[in-house]
């Protein structure tokens, strides 16, 4: 009676006592015993080669040392994450300035914002338009220099009429004297008064207004 060699993982059939991993594919428990039952139903007069057993021995500790390594690698993700969390919450209570296309308007006086404007300008507006796109307000700004310069806006609309609390938002509009346009965005400043993770990563909470970290330009300690 001869007896068929077996040299491979693949020509084995399937034990019934190996059990699978939930995800269906062979883990390290799964590959040992596998291993173990080739060179058990190996033909004694033809053994397996050595340098496939070498080969396969060597695969496994790869795979082995792989997986170890995704496990730390995990955990150093887990450790950065909550330290950004404590890092973003140590800013709760300082003030930020911030890159912004929207005020908040409220019931405490003139909405104050911030332009930054990359040249100088003959002509600078600011258009205020509500949550439906409707243009309320424009604010004429005239001739300005290049850089930041801080604006208000006193809540009313075109009519002089006192517009409801909420968010608005900004457009800028600047020229040159040749009348090409000038990069222009508008900026906030406020206190920090919490921080979110709804979206997996934290952000800063402004009043009601989220803030990327990404936005953020200034940090400071409000003065008393």
């Amino acid at each position: 009676m001869s007896v068929s060699p077996t040299t491979s993982l693949s020509s084995l059939p399937e034990p019934g006592g190996v059990p699978r991993a939930p995800d269906g594919e062979l883990g390290k428990d799964d590959f040992l015993r596998l291993l173990t039952a080739q060179l058990r139903a190996q033909d004694p007069l033809s053994p397996m080669d050595s340098q496939a057993f070498v080969a396969q021995l060597a695969q496994f500790a790869s795979v082995e040392q792989l997986g170890g390594l995704g496990k730390r690698l995990d955990t150093l993700l887990v450790a950065q994450a909550s330290q950004n969390g404590l890092t973003t919450a140590s800013l709760v209570g300082r003030e930020v300035l911030y890159q912004t296309d929207r005020i908040s308007l409220g019931g405490g006086g003139p909405a104050a914002f911030q332009i930054a404007l990359a040249d100088a300008t003959t002509e600078t507006a600011v258009i205020v338009s509500d949550a439906s796109g409707r243009v309320v307000r424009t604010l004429d700004l005239g001739a300005r220099d290049a850089g930041r310069l801080t604006a208000a806006w006193d809540g009313l609309d075109e009519a002089g009429h006192a517009l409801p609390p909420g968010d608005y938002f900004l457009t800028v509009a600047a020229v040159r004297g040749d009348g090409t346009a000038v990069g222009a965005e508008t900026l906030a400043r406020g206190g920090v008064t919490g921080v979110s993770f709804d979206s997996g990563v934290p952000q800063l909470l402004v009043g009601r207004t989220v803030i990327a970290l990404s936005d953020v330009l200034e940090i400071s300690i409000p003065t008393p």
